[in-house]
């Protein structure tokens, strides 16, 4: 069902990708971007939960994550993350005939899918956010420190994240903390500035989002709250939008103890956008 592999990312780094294919002719293919610290293995039950119902999902890990080259959790740059992500994505499209394919982005990678798709939505058939890192924002004056410690400090730890807010489900949390890929502690500098950019950015060019979306969030998110996200997603100019909000759920949705039930919500909506 799965295979692995690398690819000569923009910057020369080696990424790693990894599929889960289904018996037979795949719906349609999907191309998931993980969140911040964590890697593409951590999406093994998504991945062969859609690949028994017959979809295909593609998976890298983004530089500096899981065994991908580059500083350990250091995003470098939103624009080679994307650019990484879309080799990834004509890889797919030249190996399944299909012009367009879905793209699924969870926390950071819900913010690097987005900012992908708003530069290349000609080659997607639909975008699949589950608790995007989209909204909000810091001050100008933690901006431009910010600024200055990507420059003169990169690797710099600046905020901590709550491991016990990934999942209500102790064998989850237990998992995360033990995986020897997941990056525990302060996010780094670099990588935080990069996410501010690119979250400041969005209210100026959601508009000009046209493809279908899938937005999921749990309300009960610590990590990323979902109400600084509602008016991006608003804001949005996609006239086929669907939006969940999963009462009582922590981040990772398809991690929770109701992953049953939002595997399921997002395989009616990738039924009722068919591949094209």
């Amino acid at each position: 069902m799965g295979n692995e592999g690398h690819f000569v990312g923009v910057a020369g780094r080696r990424i790693f990708f990894r599929s889960w294919q289904p018996d037979g002719a795949a719906k349609d293919h999907l191309v998931v971007a993980h969140g911040y610290a964590e890697h593409s293995g951590r999406y093994e039950a998504f991945g062969r939960w859609f690949a028994e119902r017959g979809y295909a999902v593609h998976a890298l890990d983004h530089h500096g994550h899981g065994q991908s080259d580059g500083a350990r959790a250091v995003i470098e740059s939103f624009d080679e993350a994307v650019a990484d992500m879309d080799r990834l994505v004509d890889k797919v499209r030249g190996e399944s005939g299909l012009e367009r394919v879905k793209l699924v982005g969870h926390s950071m990678g819900g913010s690097l899918a987005l900012y992908y798709a708003l530069s290349r939505q000609d080659k997607l058939s639909g975008l699949v956010l589950s608790g995007p890192a989209i909204g909000g924002g810091v001050s100008a004056p933690m901006n431009l420190v910010l600024r200055l410690l990507s420059f003169l400090a990169p690797k710099m730890g600046t905020v901590e994240l709550d491991s016990d807010a990934v999942s209500r489900d102790p064998a989850v949390v237990a998992a995360y903390r033990a995986d020897p890929l997941v990056t525990l502690g302060k996010v780094p500098a670099r990588t935080a500035q990069q996410m501010m950019a690119a979250i400041a950015r969005y209210p100026h060019e959601v508009q000009h989002l046209l493809v279908p979306v899938l937005y999921m969030h749990g309300n009960a998110d610590s990590l990323v709250p979902h109400a600084p996200v509602q008016p991006i997603v608003s804001a949005m100019g996609s006239p086929d939008k669907t939006q969940t909000i999963y009462e009582g759920l922590y981040h990772e949705i398809f991690n929770e103890p109701e992953r049953e039930t939002v595997l399921g919500d997002v395989l009616g909506w990738l039924e009722a956008h068919p591949a094209g």
